[in-house]
């Protein structure tokens, strides 16, 4: 627990985000758009210099990054659903989980629900429009039986929808992650959550290599790689840009990004660095660094975006509909008006 109680002290004097130095050299967004769309690639400086930026800019970094989201996106938006189908009881220490054995957040705990529950949940992924279901347990890593429920679940699935299915379940073998692949699984969800330098300051027993290495495992098994990670934990903006690069080399066809939600109980309640213009700085340069990559707003959307969540989705083509793991988001209806608005077209299944 050391390592928490540090990073406690250390969230204490950091400065806030909001005030951080802006970059001293402006940058031509729209150039580096071009570049982009040319193939090239954005530098860490550059990435380190969209983030710094003054809040002035804010406007041209969208609109740079929005060229390259219709590029591949159009005004499409991508939907998705997500069933917490195991829940609490983690036996790893990630501070900012409330499922986590370091966690005293108040929360429901239960064993992984039976497959005709999940095939349940995929109806209401189905009659919502969303376009991927998305099935997800607690757990360093599932067992065989949950493995079973998943791929009965799976085969279920995608007799009866058409919908696209991805299963966030820890550490896999692989043969496990073949025989969900062969169930009709078509992605695994494991996020990298951070720079590999700031990992060990959130979680202690697992590491960056190996959530490395299980999004190897998965592609080795033919499934599509999710992978993303959490902005606001205390980590400094040299890490967000460390981050979007990795996941730029991987190849990830989905990258959620998520915005802490510092949950009461957990080592990081109380943490509170960011604003809407830095959050939406972040998720152009998650566009402009992965550009063909379907980028998600996840968690945290509602309270660190706030009245400037469509803006969001200037850079980012998706989103979730509906609650998260353990904590709520804004009713469907309301993300599909707010999409309508944008004179954007959901893409369903």
């Amino acid at each position: 627990m050391r390592h928490y109680r540090e990073l406690a002290e250390n969230y204490q004097t950091a400065m806030p985000i909001e005030i951080a130095e802006t970059c001293r050299e402006r940058i031509n967004w729209s150039e580096l758009a071009d570049r982009v769309l040319d193939g090239g690639r954005v530098s860490a400086e550059e990435g380190l210099a969209l983030l710094r930026s003054d809040d002035a800019e804010l406007m041209d970094i969208l609109a740079a990054a929005y060229r390259v989201r219709y590029r591949y996106y159009s005004n499409e938006a991508h939907l998705n659903y997500l069933v917490n189908a195991k829940s609490g009881n983690c036996s790893e220490d990630c501070g900012y989980c409330s499922q986590s054995r370091v966690s005293k957040a108040e929360i429901k705990k239960y064993e992984l629900i039976d497959s005709e529950k999940l095939f349940d949940g995929a109806r209401i992924a189905a009659e919502i429009g969303a376009k991927t279901y998305c099935m997800a347990i607690s757990g360093r890593s599932p067992n065989e039986r949950e493995i079973d429920v998943l791929a009965e679940a799976a085969t279920k699935i995608k007799a009866r929808y058409s919908l696209g299915v991805c299963a966030s379940i820890g550490l896999i073998s692989l043969d496990k992650a073949k025989r969900l692949k062969s169930a009709g699984v078509d992605r695994i969800n494991h996020n990298l959550n951070t720079s590999r330098n700031f990992y060990p300051r959130i979680c202690s027993t697992h590491s960056f290599e190996q959530r490395l290495e299980n999004l190897r495992t998965a592609r080795e098994a033919g499934l599509q790689l999710c992978s993303g990670g959490i902005v606001g934990m205390g980590e400094e903006p040299e890490d967000v840009v460390d981050l979007a690069l990795t996941l730029s080399e991987l190849q990830v066809e989905a990258l959620p990004v998520n915005f802490l939600q510092p949950i009461d109980g957990t080592p990081l309640e109380g943490v509170r660095r960011l604003n809407p213009r830095y959050c939406l700085k972040a998720l152009s340069l998650f566009r402009l660094a992965n550009p063909k990559t379907e980028l998600r707003i996840a968690g945290g959307r509602e309270m660190h975006l706030r009245s400037l969540q469509p803006l969001g989705l200037l850079p980012a083509n998706s989103i979730f509909l509906g609650d998260y793991l353990t904590t709520p988001g804004q009713a469907p209806s309301a993300d599909m008006q707010m999409i309508d608005d944008l004179g954007f077209k959901p893409v369903t299944h």
